[in-house]
This record gives structure tokens, sequence and C-alpha cells, in this order.
């Protein structure tokens, strides 16, 4: 009886260690996220759309991105990315001046568009859904933004790359009043394309 107490104590005391390994490794698993901040100069954020069955491309030269992230922990993870239009580029100042009117992005009335996200799901390896809200000529449209992520070791600082690309319809967020309604001459879609390099917050 004294024996087979004995190996009971022993069996209890083991499965309490595996209870306490499964409680840790929880834990490691659930580790918060690392908070990131941008670095614009390595950073893009271009779009692309289509006009007269040309392909037109540009950039924001100006924009934020504040991001809580890790891979193992997506639940926890988020992005809120604000974008000055007014630094829309495409390369012909002609164009630009149009896209900045009233019909088409507004810039005297809206200078920001936003994306905040609301969920962040694992899709794969590396790659995720950020599930949010996209805030474009003040019109907020939910957006599902599929984006990979990862980290690497540069100068002993953990870096983080994501990178991902969407296309928008941009009649939803009213870019396109009076003549520029129609998509006879620009289509509706507008592809958006991001890299960015992220730097761990000090």
């Amino acid at each position: 009886m004294v024996e087979y107490l004995r190996t009971a104590l022993r069996a209890g005391s083991f499965l309490a260690a595996i209870l306490c390994a499964g409680a840790v490794s929880a834990a490691a698993a659930a580790a918060p996220p690392v908070h990131y901040t941008l670095d614009a100069p390595r950073s893009l954020l271009r779009f692309s759309f289509v006009q007269a069955g040309a392909t037109n491309t540009g950039h924001f030269n100006k924009f934020t991105a504040d991001v809580s992230f890790a891979a193992d922990n997506p639940a926890a993870s988020r992005i809120d990315v604000v974008v000055d239009v007014t630094s829309l580029d495409t390369g012909d100042k002609e164009r630009d001046d149009t896209l900045k009117g009233a019909d088409l992005f507004n810039i005297a009335k809206f200078h920001d568009a936003r994306f905040t996200t609301t969920r962040i799901t694992a899709a794969g390896p590396l790659r995720f859904d950020a599930l949010g809200k996209l805030t474009i000529r003040d019109v907020t449209k939910e957006l599902r933004v599929p984006l990979t992520f990862q980290t690497k070791i540069e100068q002993g600082k953990n870096m983080g790359y994501m990178s991902g690309r969407v296309t928008i319809k941009r009649l939803d967020y009213g870019v396109g009043q009076g003549e520029w309604k129609s998509t006879e001459w620009v289509n509706d879609d507008v592809t958006v394309t991001f890299s960015l390099r992220l730097v761990p917050a000090t």
C-alpha cells in the first residue's frame, strides 16, 4: 500500500509537470505582439488603375503605419495606416491635379485615407488576412487585405517586413463624381500594393 501511494504521488508530480509545461507553452504562444513604427524612406505604397485601356501607376509620398504584430499571435495584432492623399504622385502633374480635384479624391476637403484592422487571422505560413475598415472621402467600408509578414535580424534588431496587394472599387468610396462616375474610360478597380519596412519601437 505504501509503495502504491508513492507511485501515485510520483505520477501526480509528473502530471503536474506536464500541465505546467503546457501552461508555459500556451503563455509563450500568446506572447504580446511587437510594436513597430514605419521606416518611411524604405517603404512603398503604390496604386494602379486603367484609363482608356492603359494602366497608370502612382504612389503616395507620405503615409504612416502604426503596427503591433506577432506571427504566432495574430488575434492580438493590429495595423493602423493613415495616408496623406495630397501626396499622391503619378509622374504627371495634370493627371495628379485631376485626381486631387473635387470629383475624385477632393483633397481640399478630405486630406487623409485610413485603414484600421478589426481582426487579423492566419492564412498560411507567413500569410495573414487583415480584416478592417477603409475610409476614403469620409466613406468607410469593410475590407479584407491579404498580406505577408516576416522578421529579419538586422544590426541586432528584429525588423518586420509586411507586404500585400488588394483591389478596391473607387466608386464605393465616392472617388468619381460627375463625368468620372462613368467607367467607360476609367475602370472602377484600383489596385493597391504595399511593401513596409517596420522598426521595433523603442
